[in-house]
């Protein structure tokens, strides 16, 4: 439920660049959303279309782009993606452990008219 808030915010950021460039209505807004970023981009589609109905941004297209997680292997530092149910480095076997990538989200372009 915590996506309600976070496409508000969306929405409104994306206004906010709608209304600085003088345009009629915002195109399409591109988010990039992390499996590890605490958010799930279908629920945040679930709930644009109302909440952008008013707004520059009714009618826009929203495009999610997922990013994977990745771990690091403390033994010989390969970067993988895991495998289901599994932690295995695939270049050693040991164990991998959390990285950076798969937390990101953030806007990525606001594309208006």
């Amino acid at each position: 439920m915590h996506e309600y808030p976070i496409t508000e915010s969306i929405i409104k950021t994306a206004e906010k660049h709608g209304r600085k460039a003088r345009a009629s209505r915002v195109e399409s807004i591109t988010l990039v959303v992390g499996e590890q970023s605490g958010f799930i981009g279908d629920s945040i589609r679930m709930y644009f279309d109302s909440i952008a109905e008013g707004t520059l941004c009714a009618g826009a297209e929203l495009i999610i782009k997922p990013v994977k997680a990745q771990l690091k292997c403390p033994a010989c530092g390969t970067l993988f993606y895991r495998e289901p149910l599994s932690f295995a480095c695939p270049s050693c076997g040991a164990d991998g452990g959390p990285t950076e990538s798969g937390k990101e989200f953030y806007i990525e372009s606001i594309t208006v008219s």
